[in-house]
């Protein structure tokens, strides 16, 4: 068997020109989606080449679960003070709570510094450096690679933000400890979707594609079980869309749903539930999470194709 070698292309000739070539290339929906999903974000409302005072940020966009400003800044040389200065004064413009400084080569004393903001800023504001490389083998197509130089320490952060809060009750470091868990198992298993940084609420969110609706994990550790369930944040037609086509939704997700409107109020949800979960017996973790994972899957899956072809509002 021949094997081909991999070779690393000089960026600069796959993107000539940071603005015109690789910005416009990473603001096109399959490219940025790439970047999110390497960085555990639902990239969405992308928007380039936009002002602050008399200085123009590459892309600014949304994280879709979070609403968060994300801020995007192009380099495709080595790192510099100056781009250093521009995306602290880009971020604090446009009042981005992500920064992601995307370079050809990341200095150390950079690395350094990114590092140093992560650790010395609240859960609020996150900076990422990416490298972006270029590959190919033998005469293919270059096939981009984003490489995580430096990123928030959601572990630290999110510590540091407990404490200032107070001491954490039992049932809040349960939590804490099973989503901490429950990441652990999407990695092992290839990020079947984005996590995002494990908490002490009872709920973990998962993006769709539509900003009016995300599949909820919630722990509901009174009842011993977990709910896994899509949420209609604000549209009864979409609700009633979606209970139009009952039958088709249910076959494709292989398990019968609980369709609850919720009339009297403005969100709407449609779930199943996990039996055995217990925060004092952990031995089921294992099973209960490549379940809970397996059902977010298969309820997007599902969903999916409705909710592109879904018009109304």
């Amino acid at each position: 068997m021949k094997l081909g070698k991999i070779e690393e292309v000089d960026i600069r000739s796959v993107w000539a020109h940071e603005q015109y070539d690789f910005s416009k290339w990473l603001a096109e929906d399959e490219n940025i989606k790439a970047l999110g999903e390497e960085l555990n974000l639902s990239l969405t409302d992308v928007n380039t080449e936009q002002f602050v005072g008399s200085y123009r940020c590459d892309i600014i966009c949304k994280d879709e679960l979070t609403g968060k400003s994300v801020l995007i800044e192009n380099q495709l040389e080595q790192t510099n003070h100056d781009h250093l200065g521009k995306i602290i004064t880009y971020a604090s413009g446009l009042d981005a709570s992500v920064v992601i400084w995307i370079v050809a080569n990341a200095r150390d004393e950079h690395a350094s510094a990114i590092e140093w903001l992560n650790n010395h800023t609240d859960e609020d504001v996150s900076f990422f450096l990416i490298e972006i490389h270029a590959y190919k083998i033998g005469d293919s197509d270059p096939a981009p690679m984003f490489k995580i130089i430096e990123q928030p320490n959601d572990f630290v952060k999110n510590v540091k933000a407990l404490a200032e809060k107070g001491e954490l009750n039992e049932r809040q470091k349960h939590r804490l400890d099973f989503w901490t868990k429950f990441n652990d198992v999407i990695d092992e298993r290839k990020k079947p979707f984005n996590k995002h940084k494990p908490s002490t609420d009872h709920w973990y969110t998962v993006a769709v594609g539509s900003s009016k609706c995300h599949i909820s994990i919630d722990l509901v550790h009174k009842e011993h079980k977990i709910r896994v369930g899509l949420w209609i944040d604000d549209s009864k037609d979409m609700f009633d869309y979606f209970f139009e086509n009952k039958v088709a939704i249910e076959s494709a997700a292989k398990t019968n749903l609980e369709w609850d409107k919720l009339d009297n109020k403005k969100a709407s949800v449609i779930c199943t539930c996990i039996p055995k979960l217990n925060f004092h017996d952990q031995s089921n973790y294992p099973d209960l999470m490549n379940k809970t994972i397996d059902l977010v899957v298969a309820l997007r899956e599902a969903f999916s194709p409705f909710i592109n072809q879904y018009t109304g509002d």
